[in-house]
């Protein structure tokens, strides 16, 4: 019961916060900017601008579907982004290549975050392993002791956990990038980078809601677990 209202509690702060992320993209969406550069120019500029010639900016469908793959070096922004020319768009499109600028200078914390994705990957595959076994009755068929599983669940979800938590200074710091670089590159006049900057603090607040469900998932999963222990 502790859990289903952890999740459900989470997924309605969740919730509130991705529709308030939404109301804010789609009321800066409407402001033309002044210097009426396209998400996609200002990509390609913010790029030049760092010395960074071998990512491509590309326009993907979906709704904030916006993201850099550090795999194949590219920029990827959703078309409201890679056509518009306003504040929302800007913020976007400026915040997923200080991504790539990260990924250009080797910020550590990007690093760290591409070293935990393979292995989050993996503990989130255990963890639905073990947590279907256990709710069918399976892992009793291979005679796990329950410290056994729950040092299992606690080490997968704690890999999880470690992942949601690496990802909030990498999210943050490409913002600053951004911001940075819209108000010294003159992008953007000082309304225009207030908007910019709500904008990505509400994207910013999606990764924070999920770094907390998260840690207060795994501290319900060692008290389950571990918190009778003498």
């Amino acid at each position: 019961m502790m859990l289903i209202l952890i999740v459900v509690g989470f997924a309605i702060l969740g919730y509130a916060v991705s529709n308030r992320l939404k109301s804010k993209f789609r009321k800066y969406s409407q402001i033309s900017l002044k210097a009426n550069l396209s998400g996609k120019e200002i990509a390609e500029l913010m790029l030049a601008d760092h010395g960074i010639s071998n990512v491509r900016v590309n326009c993907v469908e979906g709704n904030l579907t916006d993201h850099y793959n550090p795999a194949d070096r590219s920029v990827n922004l959703s078309p409201d982004v890679y056509y518009g020319r306003n504040a929302a768009a800007t913020a976007v499109s400026a915040h997923e290549c200080g991504h790539a600028v990260q990924h250009a200078t080797a910020y550590t914390w990007l690093t760290v975050r591409s070293t935990l994705v393979p292995i989050q990957n993996a503990s989130g595959k255990i963890l639905n392993f073990v947590l279907l076994a256990a709710l069918f009755g399976g892992i009793a068929m291979f005679g796990l002791p329950y410290e056994a599983v729950g040092v299992i669940v606690v080490g997968a979800y704690g890999m999880i956990t470690l992942f949601s938590l690496v990802t909030l200074p990498v999210e943050f710091d490409a913002s600053s990038r951004a911001l940075a670089w819209i108000k010294q590159r003159n992008i953007v006049t000082p309304s225009e980078h207030a908007m910019s900057k709500d904008a990505l603090k509400w994207a910013a607040m999606t990764y924070v809601v999920a770094a907390l469900a998260s840690l207060v998932t795994l501290a319900y999963y060692a008290m389950m677990f571990f918190g009778n222990r003498d």
